[in-house]
């Protein structure tokens, strides 16, 4: 009788670990058991379990629990993603046929519900306002949006994952690279090294931990149709990376019109709750925008249409800890002092795009293939510049 209550238990817990994965992952999934935990190192939105042989979990079924969480094999770390899979809300009430509905709207974790407004839940077909209030419920139950304390953010922010951009004069002034789980924006004129900076972070972010990447893959959105594999390629052999994995490691989309634009942003979010990215880049954000509105009449309308798009890749920030880089054109301000010291340029977007960034960073020509990066914005950076330099390998240091 022992005997067949244990095996009805462990088939359970097997049915449970089942309803949480999501399918068949691109890196090694691990086995669950209940015996208590490694010693952890957390990151801001990972758990480094090193020398561990197997994933171990606090208990079956308790909420919170390491079973709640995607897990990723990254040598020699189990990397644990903190997001919690959707599928957990079940356990407080809520119907499969509901949780169908919010990913197929594009809630695909629990804090992508947390982080919404009920009004947007509101708006998904077939679930009704009663519905919406269990579901907030729930789901704050799962991640609590309260206060805390200002040492226990400054332990997480000594643990952010930073990721080289090639150049170590450039990640001087940046103090180790593009920071994950913020908004990097990138601006300046036609040929100031925008676009190849995004194919050198492509590479990089694909680096172990200890030499500048972030372990995982890059999501890239191109609204120009700028992006060349073979840049990749080459990019790969500087850091003697395997080229067709790294091609492998980059998930591609070309963005015709700003909604479209947007959508991509829906199925980027289920990508990442399949695999671990540590990049988004968006080349470039506003393109589409100077094309799709026009005139002053339609200012106020493509305004709130960028505000609703920069608060998504937000949100992605905020949920996976991905590193989000978007280039943005710039158009030249015309006024009285342009007679003498010619036009001043400034970048597209206004007042939003300034708000929305965490940090901004303003690229110009040098000579030849020299370029320079100048911090514009930054809550923690001092304003400050490096030179860089473009090569077939990508972005490096200037060569005197």
């Amino acid at each position: 009788m022992a005997a067949a209550q244990q095996q009805q238990k462990m088939a359970e817990g097997q049915e449970e670990v089942e309803e949480i994965q999501h399918g068949p992952l691109p890196v090694e999934q691990l086995q669950v058991g209940l015996s208590p935990l490694p010693t952890l190192y957390a990151y801001r939105h990972h758990i480094l379990i090193p020398n561990a042989s197997r994933l171990l979990v606090w208990g079956r079924g308790k909420t919170g629990s390491f079973l709640d969480f995607l897990i990723f094999r990254v040598a020699p770390f189990y990397l644990v993603s903190r997001h919690f899979a959707l599928a957990v809300v079940r356990t407080h009430g809520i119907a499969s046929l509901d949780v169908k509905k919010l990913k197929d709207a594009g809630y695909c974790t629990v804090e992508s519900v947390t982080y919404s407004p009920r009004k947007d839940l509101l708006q998904i077909k077939g679930i009704s306002e009663a519905k919406v209030d269990k579901i907030i419920e729930a789901a704050s139950k799962l991640v609590p949006l309260g206060f805390t304390s200002a040492s226990q953010l400054h332990a997480q922010r000594l643990e952010i994952i930073q990721i080289t951009s090639g150049s170590r004069e450039l990640d001087k002034i940046l103090e180790g690279g593009i920071e994950t789980g913020s908004i990097t924006e990138m601006y300046g004129e036609f040929r100031s090294g925008k676009t190849q900076l995004c194919h050198t972070l492509c590479v990089t972010c694909q680096l172990p931990l200890d030499q500048g990447g972030g372990e995982g893959k890059a999501l890239y959105i191109d609204a120009e149709g700028t992006f060349r594999p073979q840049r990749l390629l080459q990019i790969a052999d500087r850091f003697g990376l395997n080229g067709a994995d790294v091609l492998e490691n980059v998930a591609y989309a070309r963005a015709y019109n700003t909604d479209h634009q947007s959508r991509l942003l829906l199925e980027a979010a289920s990508m990442m709750v399949e695999a671990r990215f540590a990049l988004m880049i968006v080349d470039s954000a506003t393109a589409l925008y100077r094309t799709d509105f026009s005139g002053r009449g339609e200012l106020s309308a493509r305004q709130m249409h960028l505000a609703k798009f920069l608060r998504s890749l937000q949100k992605l920030a905020d949920e996976f800890g991905v590193a989000v880089v978007i280039t943005n054109q710039v158009v030249a301000q015309v006024d009285g002092s342009a007679i003498f010291a010619g036009p001043q340029i400034k970048p597209i977007g206004g007042n939003i795009m300034a708000h929305a960034t965490t940090t901004r960073l303003a690229l110009r020509k040098g000579r030849g293939e020299e370029r320079i990066c100048k911090v514009i914005a930054s809550p923690c950076l001092a304003e400050a510049e490096a030179r860089f330099q473009i090569s077939s390998e990508g972005v490096t240091d200037v060569k005197d």
